[in-house]
């Protein structure tokens, strides 16, 4: 498909305040302003416009979250071996870890799919 070059143009005007927002957003997001009113615009709801370091920020304290988990999971793992072997591993233990274990799981699959959800919002 053939990129058309854009020679249209329209004008507008802002407050002051309004300005100011624009300049910050533009520099937050690392988008130039007429990309920013451009995806306001024509994309409407349909693109979301993102704080990319907001994102980074919270996409890094969620990854030690699960890494600080998964380091748990598998200390309680070594331990519940090693009482298994002793024969000392109850079953009710058993079962709890199990169902720790499946609900982490799950909070992981919910992580995915919420990434994936704005993965796609991004156009990417």
């Amino acid at each position: 498909m053939k990129k058309e070059n854009r020679t249209k143009k329209i004008d507008a005007r802002f407050t002051e305040a309004e300005y100011q927002i624009v300049l910050a957003m533009e520099k937050e997001l690392g988008v130039r302003k007429t990309d920013l009113v451009r995806m306001r615009l024509l994309n409407n709801a349909q693109a979301v416009v993102i704080n990319a370091k907001e994102l980074i920020r919270s996409l890094d304290s969620i990854g030690a979250e699960l890494g600080r988990s998964g380091n748990n999971i598998n200390q309680l793992a070594r331990y519940a071996n090693i009482l298994n072997k002793k024969r000392a591993l109850s079953p009710v233990v058993m079962e709890r870890f199990n169902m720790l274990f499946e609900a982490y799981i799950d909070h992981q699959k919910t992580l995915e799919t919420a990434l994936r959800s704005v993965i796609r919002a991004t156009g990417h």
